[in-house]
C-alpha cells in the first residue's frame, strides 16, 4: 500500500497482542500504548535531517551528528490519541502538544469537531497526528483538514491498528500524508468498529463504558 507503513518490529507485535487481548485492564493497556507509541516513534522518525558537529570526548574530539533543528508538534485527536503522547514525548521532550477533539456522530457516523487547539508556531514545525484506531478514516481525515488550514505540508498520521477502509479514505482525501501502523486488520463491523481490532481504544485506556 503506497505511503503506509507496517510496523512489524517483534517487540511492537508482542505488545500489541497484549493490546488487543480483552482480559488487559486499564493499567497496563495505557502503559503498553505508550510503549509501543514509543517504539513506533523511532521509525517515524527515522527520516529526520542530520548535521555534523564537534565534540569533545575525554579523549579527544571527534565528528558527530545530530537532529538538524526539526521541529516537531504531537496533535492527539481526542479522547484516545491522548494515550499514544507521552511515548512520543519520551523520544522527543522538546516537541509540542496540540489536541483535536472529535467525535463519531452515532447516526451518520461522520466526525463533528468540538475542540481544536494547537501550538502558535505549528505552521513552523513537522506534524505528528496520533491516534489508536484508524477505522473508517473519518476523524483522522477531518483531523488533518484541520492542520492544514493552518498552512502545515509535512503531517504523518500514527495508528496502532488501521482498517483498509480508513487507509483508503485517508489516501483519497490526503494522498501527501504518509501513514504508520503497526497492523491492518481485516475490515470494519456494522458499528464501524475494527475487526479483530481491540474494542473501543478510549474506554479502554480510562476505564469507562
Amino acid at each position: 500500500m503506497k505511503n503506509v507503513h507496517i510496523l512489524d518490529h517483534p517487540l511492537i507485535q508482542h505488545k500489541l497482542s497484549y493490546i488487543r487481548n480483552k482480559e488487559t485492564g486499564s493499567k497496563d493497556f495505557r502503559e503498553l500504548v505508550e510503549e509501543v507509541a514509543m517504539l513506533m516513534g523511532y521509525e517515524v522518525t527515522r527520516d529526520f535531517p542530520l548535521e555534523e558537529i564537534e565534540v569533545e570526548t575525554p579523549l579527544t574530539k571527534c565528528k558527530c551528528r545530530i537532529i538538524a533543528g526539526r521541529k516537531v508538534a504531537i496533535i492527539p485527536i481526542l479522547r484516545a490519541g491522548l494515550g499514544m503522547v507521552n511515548g512520543f514525548l519520551n523520544l522527543i521532550p522538546a516537541a509540542k502538544v496540540g489536541h483535536i477533539g472529535l467525535y463519531r456522530d452515532p447516526e451518520t457516523l461522520e466526525p463533528v469537531e468540538y475542540y481544536c487547539k494547537l501550538p502558535a508556531d505549528v505552521a513552523d514545525r513537522d506534524v505528528i497526528v496520533v491516534d489508536p484506531m484508524l477505522a473508517t478514516g473519518g476523524s483522522a481525515s477531518a483531523a488533518i483538514n484541520f492542520i492544514k488550514q493552518r498552512g502545515i505540508k509535512n503531517i504523518k498520521l500514527v495508528c496502532l491498528i488501521a482498517a483498509p477502509e480508513g487507509i483508503q479514505k485517508v489516501h483519497e482525501d490526503h494522498p501527501d500524508v504518509v501513514i504508520f501502523t503497526a497492523a491492518v486488520d481485516s475490515h470494519l463491523n456494522e458499528h464501524a468498529y475494527i475487526v479483530p481490532g481491540l474494542g473501543d481504544a478510549g474506554d479502554r485506556l480510562f476505564g469507562t463504558k
